[in-house]
């Protein structure tokens, strides 16, 4: 059952996708071609072709500029990527959260916004510790009169042998 506000499924109307939707397309096809083996085995050729070609040029500055600023270009417009896709994953990794957490009865539907409220965060984390330790005492305790109860067994099936 979806939740309130939220449609039953994806549209598949065609409209003209907006330029963060662009953006998102082009940033998915490029992280993961850029997570790909065969990229890093390109990125290994580039680096075994810049090194054999350093005696040619002389080892000179400027072939040792044209690493540096090629490795600078490639890094910095891949933090770029590379945020903007973990954005988009942490965001949908909150939404599937949420609606468990909404779908759940029992849930405490106030941490379903945990992650935009920072001064509660503290308070929440020292509630669900004290949660656990509470849960770690039953288990204990549950494990203790597991043992006596079998203890208990072992007696009365040695004594009923007696008899």
């Amino acid at each position: 059952m979806p939740s309130p506000g939220v449609p039953d499924t994806i549209s598949t109307e065609e409209s003209t996708p907006s330029l963060t939707d662009k953006f998102a397309a082009v940033s998915n096809r490029i992280s993961a071609w850029a997570g790909s083996y065969k990229t890093f085995l390109l990125a290994i050729v580039i680096i075994v072709v810049w090194a054999v070609s350093g005696p040619v040029f002389g080892f000179s500055d400027t072939w040792q500029l044209v690493i540096n600023t090629g490795t600078t270009i490639v890094t910095f417009l891949m933090v770029f990527l590379i945020q903007n896709t973990q954005n988009r994953d942490a965001m949908a990794v909150h939404l599937k959260l949420d609606e468990l957490i909404r779908a759940m009865e029992s849930a405490d539907d106030k941490i379903i916004a945990a992650e935009s409220i920072s001064e509660e965060m503290a308070e929440w984390q020292e509630h669900y510790h004290q949660l656990t330790e509470e849960h770690a005492e039953i288990a204990d305790t549950t494990e203790s009169v597991k043992d006596e109860v079998k203890g208990i067994k072992q007696e009365l099936e040695s004594v009923e042998k007696g008899t």
